[in-house]
């Protein structure tokens, strides 16, 4: 059975997933690890429950969500991996860290791409991989079709959809994205969005009033 751990990390309040099952294997979703004391909390939950890290995976390439990626690669020796559209974002990282006054010095490296239709294995379970563009070129979100489960990153939000004023991002492409590939998913998938609170696919069907029509 697959097993999420939420954690609420950096100044952007941004929300790393670490997720498993019995097995032990275990993957982390959008390390944004800024403070050691975050580098910390994800060791400690994985060193605790006996998990074994197999693979970092992402859903965009914002800067909120990558910052604890390179942290976690030496840690566990592992690949990370996203789509190749948000590279431009990635490499443009430590700028835009200075923006939002974060010392970031360096772009954290991409070991490998995945796709639309990609299949990661987690345990016993896989993770299907969607892109859905919009909120940034390369965003993808994380399915894992038995359990009813859906990774958004910042496609989708608890009564809300990701912005679409940041570079790459384009508000008809994100809406397309969400009716086309979130909505058919079924009302009865959990949500776990990058920001806030989970939801599921029916509530926000009925409630997102992005996705209201007329």
């Amino acid at each position: 059975m697959i097993q999420v751990k939420k954690l609420i990390l950096n100044p952007f309040q941004e929300n790393t997933y670490i997720v498993y099952d019995q097995t032990g294997e275990a993957l982390i979703i959008d390390p944004g690890c800024f403070a050691q004391s975050e580098i910390d909390e994800v060791k400690w939950f994985v060193d605790s429950n006996g998990l074994t890290v197999k693979q970092i995976i992402l859903t965009h390439g914002h800067i909120d969500h990558i910052l604890g990626v390179d942290s976690l690669r030496d840690l566990y020796k592992v690949k990370c991996l996203a789509h190749d559209n948000d590279l431009p974002l990635i490499e443009a990282s430590p700028k835009l860290g200075q923006m939002y006054g974060l010392t970031f010095d360096k772009a954290p490296k991409i070991d490998a791409f995945i796709k639309d239709g990609d299949r990661i294995p987690i345990g016993e379970s896989i993770i299907e991989v969607i892109h859905t563009p919009g909120h940034s070129m390369g965003g993808v979100c994380f399915f894992l079709r038995n359990e009813k489960i859906l990774f958004t990153g910042d496609t989708l939000f608890n009564g809300s959809i990701g912005r679409t004023d940041l570079p790459g991002g384009n508000f008809e492409v994100l809406i397309a994205s969400i009716s086309q590939k979130i909505i058919p998913l079924g009302e009865g998938v959990t949500v776990y969005p990058g920001h806030g609170n989970s939801t599921t696919i029916g509530f926000e069907k009925q409630n997102n009033p992005f996705l209201q029509k007329g």
